[in-house]
């Protein structure tokens, strides 16, 4: 089969495609013949070497989420499996393959109605965004304001936030063209990447989800109301400096909080059953699944340079020769 494996961290060019036999499911696991495969932050990460820290050498397969389908099935799996069409999360790697091997514990249905561009697109970004502002403890009424809102994980936050009956969306994004796309997915407020640029904003905010991180991250906890709650669901802008949480310390008396959210930390049954509804929500056309572009699984590395040029708007997704989604 062909896969596409990193042979040298760094640049995108360090993305090869390689030729592997079919890999074989192993106890608990199925193997499935992927329709398409999500394009997402973290691969972006372990490409660069930034996570080699983490146990990621070179010659990792990337990619963690695909859909298409079930082919074969290990010991102790339901063989009703095989033959049907599925979203699955194979973990930190693995994805980026003609066939792919997933746990059976994370398989989640497609309505038939769902394209498997679709849910790769809406699958893991709608789980971090749900319980990201669950983490939160979002409430209907308070404001929200959403740093990064144009990736995946972004977009479905602005979705979820505004279907939940937020009494602001605020989002930071990099034009005012991306910012009057995320207003028809319910933004109220668009900022420019600083935080600024919008005279009738809030001057502070209950809940901020942030995706970016990165080196600006402290200057966002002065948009905190008193109780406000920063979550950080995503590191895509990079590690914060080792001193940010000074910010909050400053501001004591504003009884501000800062929280990591990993949906690792979701109960897998708890994580199947929101993905499912959600697939359910979209096949019905409740929610937008918004796709950048989808690419050829060759193309892996234009893929990521897109990413890293800050170019991309919802998810890019990759899909073998001869896919359906193709």
């Amino acid at each position: 089969m062909k896969a596409v494996a990193i042979q040298a961290f760094g640049s995108p060019e360090g993305l090869a495609v390689i030729d592997l036999p079919d890999p074989r499911p192993a106890d608990g696991q199925v193997l499935i013949a992927t329709e398409a495969i999500g394009v997402g932050g973290v691969d972006v990460l372990i490409r660069s070497g930034a996570l080699a820290a983490y146990g990621f050498s070179e010659g990792h397969i990337p990619g963690g989420e695909i859909a298409g389908t079930v082919t074969a099935v290990g010991g102790g799996v339901d063989a009703s499996w095989v033959g049907r069409r599925v979203w699955a999360f194979t973990g930190t790697g693995g994805g980026y393959a003609e066939q792919a091997v997933a746990p059976a514990a994370t398989l989640v249905p497609l309505p038939a109605a769902l394209p498997a561009v679709d849910a790769v697109t809406l699958g893991s970004s709608g789980v971090v965004a749900h319980f990201g502002l669950r983490h939160a403890r979002f409430a209907p009424g308070e404001s929200v304001l959403v740093r990064g809102a144009a990736g995946g994980i972004g977009v479905m936050t602005v979705q979820l936030a505004a279907r939940g009956d937020a009494g602001v969306v605020a989002v930071t994004t990099s034009s005012p063209e991306r910012g009057d796309r995320l207003r028809k997915l319910g933004a109220t407020h668009v900022l420019d990447r600083a935080g600024e640029g919008d005279e009738d904003a809030p001057a502070g905010y209950d809940v901020i989800v942030d995706v970016v991180a990165g080196a600006h991250l402290p200057s966002f906890f002065a948009k905190l109301n008193p109780n406000g709650r920063m979550v950080a669901v995503g590191v895509v802008g990079g590690q914060p400096p080792a001193d940010f949480g000074m910010e909050m310390i400053a501001a004591f008396r504003k009884s501000m909080s800062f929280a990591t959210f990993s949906a690792d930390t979701v109960a897998q049954p708890d994580r199947r059953a929101v993905t499912a509804d959600l697939f359910a929500a979209a096949s019905r056309g409740e929610w937008d699944a918004v796709v950048h572009d989808v690419l050829p699984l060759e193309e892996a590395q234009a893929a990521h340079r897109e990413m890293e040029a800050g170019e991309v708007f919802g998810r890019i997704v990759l899909a073998p020769s001869g896919s359906p989604a193709l």
